[in-house]
């Protein structure tokens, strides 16, 4: 069951249902570390990249999946992305297939992934990846979207992204707040951290996380951006209703005005959010009522193909707007030496 993020989580000052909430998610805490421990994880013969993050909802996992994927498209690599597939229906392990239900089955995030390269999803990260072994993909490299968390596999390089804006909320582990797991304990789990929009990072200051991520964690500390794909001039010929079923459609928002869009209605949906006909009229109406254009993220996008009736209309109603990660030249090369020191590492040989 999906869980919303309480806004109380970002707040300031910390609100009491924190205080009530904290023994819970010390609970939560000690049962992630305690499944670290049990678990023996697997190591794959391919070298295995994951990218995650440590808090609750989205930080820019994706963007920055996909950013990897062309490095290592542009090395000569072959990169096969291996993800949950949170939302869709199928369990897996399952290779995408662009099918009209293919976001249902799948979920939105492996659609935009298998775009650039092989994706396969699957519950089960060990028979995900030996899956991949065994197929007929002539893959050099696993990318795992999100899972920094699962001790399934031994991950030959962690990156966690954190949302410059928001940072890690009030430092409190689930339900308490929005870390996945102690801070500590993940900050030994990484290689390297990736900080998205650095500038907006006055929420890091204020909680003491911009102190420890980047004079306590030992390793690299990257900045990125998230930039418009393509050309944004037609954003400002029209009146934009932007809609977004993301964890932080705020974010969204913010690039589209920074991107010369004239937005004048704003309309947020929950993160995964499945669009009913109500919500395709009522979007429509709004869009005709304001003589405006729609816009939307591709996840959001990628989630009405294959629907029918008005949601359709919807869809083909509806200009997703596409975003990259981008590097200053310095933490590019730190991250390709990460890359490059990975790919170069000796691998064990094909299982029996």
């Amino acid at each position: 069951m999906r869980l919303e993020e309480p806004q109380w989580w970002y707040g300031e000052p910390p609100d009491l249902r924190q205080h009530l909430l904290a023994p819970i998610g010390q609970l939560y805490g000690w049962i992630v570390e305690a499944r670290f421990r049990r678990h023996r994880p697997y190591r794959s013969r391919f070298p295995v990249i994951c990218v995650g993050n440590f808090t609750a909802g989205g930080a820019g996992k994706t963007p920055l999946a996909l950013f990897i994927a062309q490095l290592l498209l542009e090395r000569g690599e072959s990169p096969v992305f291996l993800s949950r597939g949170y939302g869709g229906a199928s369990a897996g392990p399952a290779w995408v297939e662009d099918t009209p239900d293919a976001a249902q089955q799948f979920g939105d995030e492996p659609l935009l992934l298998t775009r650039l390269a092989p994706t396969l999803i699957a519950h089960d990260r060990k028979a995900g990846l030996q899956m991949i072994e065994d197929g007929g993909w002539h893959a050099s490299v696993v990318i795992m979207d999100d899972g920094l968390q699962n001790p399934a596999l031994i991950k030959d390089l962690s990156i966690a992204v954190v949302d410059g804006r928001r940072g890690l909320g009030n430092g409190e582990v689930i339900p308490a707040g929005p870390l996945r797991a102690p801070l500590e304990f993940q900050l030994g789990l990484i290689d390297a951290i990736v900080v998205r929009d650095p500038d907006a990072a006055k929420p890091l200051q204020e909680h003491g996380a911009h102190q420890l991520l980047r004079h306590t964690f030992p390793g690299p500390v990257l900045a990125a951006r998230a930039v418009p794909s393509g050309d944004t001039a037609w954003l400002a010929k029209t009146p934009i209703v932007a809609y977004a079923g993301i964890a932080n459609s705020d974010r969204f928002f913010r690039l589209l005005e920074a991107s010369g869009a004239r937005i004048v209605q704003r309309i947020a949906f929950p993160d995964h959010h499945v669009f009913s006909r109500a919500d395709a009229v009522r979007l429509l109406r709004h869009a005709q009522d304001a003589g405006a254009r729609l816009v939307t993220t591709e996840k959001d996008w990628v989630r009405l193909k294959g629907s029918t009736g008005v949601p359709n209309d919807l869809l083909e109603k509806t200009e997703p707007f596409a975003i990259e990660m981008a590097f200053e030249a310095r933490d590019l090369d730190l991250l390709a030496a990460l890359i490059e020191g990975v790919m170069q590492r000796e691998r064990p040989q094909k299982r029996p």
